[in-house]
């Protein structure tokens, strides 16, 4: 009999017992109160030996998911799992109430259980419920993956997330340190007087970033709008409002396509600071990273895989032309003939390199020659002008802008400036862009006027930064793919 006919099979023996549960009363009931959880049980109570819990009786009610059964005749073992932990329970035939014995025995792996009774240690030591009542609260119509070890497909743990959650420790082990780390971004931002904001993830406008947008259509206003792509000119009006520190944490949608580093909606951290620069931004990234590695992990040495990073320590600083030459053996000044870059660019097989400008050109390069060996912490400064439309131009170079990016492990973390504040100049930039988008370049912003009047009422000298939250996830924790640190990463249709 084939694995599949088996696992119909079971699935038609628990649909029949659910039928006898049916016909007994409420087969899902909603009145089982627990008063405690694992984790908290074993932390209060794991040193306890049998006198102490004489001496001073303890009466829990736990709820959990049945992941292990034990069943000897007249007494059982089970084991529940709950949000924090596992935790054991002794069933006795007489110490139960008529008919709740015979019943659990016809329990399954993965039935969702509440139990009642006194904790005691086995003879082994294990902290442990010897049950005075039990409930079936849930039955669970599919069997759980075999022998409880996880999924072992990693697109099946990508697409059954909550199986994967159920079955595989390190897994939730990731989405538990995903939810502490944001949650010390926020606390850090609050300590600092910066405010949590929401912007529109709905523009009628394309701006701040360059990337491919998805298109919706509003039905009541008969209007195309696009999913954010960033929140940036909504944060900068609100900088022009008067909110001088203000954060956001929150979606943007790319429509390009999935690698281990890219999915389609991703978290960001973006933030503004009036009055600062972007040399200020890399300081504060420094101390941010530093304070939340520290909080969550104790330590600010991060350690997964083969790489260690000592994110308390000062990051590497280099310009952006001075990581390309250093890499590719050339001096800095030859970057700026036209014919060194074209052959380099001919060496590294780029394509379509004579349409570019030669700050493109230059960008590219860096991409494909220096980005992914930038393993340790390290942040590249002086990008050319026209890649950075919403940039400060540099008082020392007008062929580069005052903007930073953050490459740890050879990925972009991070991309910060010094924010453009002059109206005519930022018109004149978006001007540019709509020509790009009108010769074919799909990522090129549009014009927003109403942005363009929002400066024209003065923005304050000010920095703003994005970062990464997934990617600042992958690297924290070691995982090999943007999906490992998604609950739900966007997949491929199964047809």
């Amino acid at each position: 009999m084939s694995e599949k006919i088996t696992e119909n099979d079971l699935i038609l023996q628990r649909k029949a017992k659910l039928a006898e549960l049916r016909s007994e009363g409420n087969a899902y009931p909603n009145d089982f109160r627990r008063d405690s959880l694992s984790q908290d049980l074993h932390a209060k109570y794991g040193e306890f030996d049998n006198e102490a819990f004489e001496a001073n009786p303890k009466n829990v009610s736990v709820a959990g998911r049945i992941m292990l059964q034990r069943i000897m005749g007249k007494a059982s073992f089970i084991t529940l799992q709950d949000m924090d932990g596992q935790i054991q329970a002794y069933l006795r035939s007489n110490d139960l109430p008529e008919g709740q014995y015979q019943n659990f025995k016809t329990w399954d792996l993965g039935d969702i259980a509440g139990i009642s009774g006194k904790l005691f240690k086995t003879k082994t030591g294990e902290l442990t419920i010897h049950a005075d009542s039990v409930r079936l609260l849930t039955k669970s119509l599919r069997p759980l993956p075999e022998k409880h070890a996880g999924l072992v497909d990693t697109e099946q743990r990508y697409r059954k997330r909550y199986l994967d959650l159920l079955t595989n420790e390190d897994s939730l082990k990731v989405f538990k340190l995903r939810s502490q780390i944001i949650g010390e971004i926020r606390s850090f931002f609050g300590e600092q007087d910066y405010l949590e904001v929401e912007t529109p993830m709905m523009h009628s406008v394309l701006g701040g970033a360059a990337a491919k947008p998805f298109t919706t259509h509003h039905n009541a206003l008969d209007m195309d709008l696009y999913l954010r792509i960033a929140p940036e000119l909504y944060l900068k009006r609100l900088v022009v409002g008067g909110l001088e520190k203000v954060f956001e944490i929150n979606r943007n949608f790319r429509n390009e396509g999935l690698s281990t580093k890219h999915n389609p909606e991703f978290t960001m951290l973006e933030y503004y600071t009036a009055y600062a620069d972007f040399e200020d931004q890399m300081i504060f990234i420094e101390s941010l990273f530093k304070s939340v590695t520290e909080k969550v992990f104790g330590s600010s040495v991060v350690e997964t895989n083969d790489h260690k990073y000592d994110l308390g320590k000062p990051f590497k600083r280099i310009t952006l032309i001075g990581a390309v030459a250093e890499k590719l053996s050339v001096k800095e000044e030859e970057l700026r003939n036209r014919e060194v870059l074209e052959s380099l660019a001919k060496k590294s097989h780029l394509k379509d390199y004579k349409d570019l400008s030669d700050g493109k050109l230059l960008f590219e390069l860096f991409e494909a020659e220096v980005e992914e060996s930038l393993d340790q912490p390290t942040f590249i400064t002086g990008y050319p002008k026209e890649i950075s439309p919403l940039s400060r131009i540099s008082d020392d170079d007008p062929d580069f802008v005052d903007r930073f990016e953050l490459f740890i492990g050879g990925k972009e973390i991070a991309n910060g400036f010094s924010e453009l504040n002059d109206p005519e100049d930022q018109a004149d930039r978006f001007k540019a862009q709509v020509e790009q988008k009108a010769s074919g370049d799909e990522e090129a912003m549009e014009y927003d006027a109403d942005y363009v009047e929002a400066l024209e009422y003065g923005l304050p000298p000010c920095a703003g930064v994005g970062i990464g939250i997934d990617r600042l996830v992958m690297l924290l924790t070691g995982a090999p793919s943007i999906r490992d640190v998604l609950l739900f990463p966007q997949l491929k249709s199964k047809d």
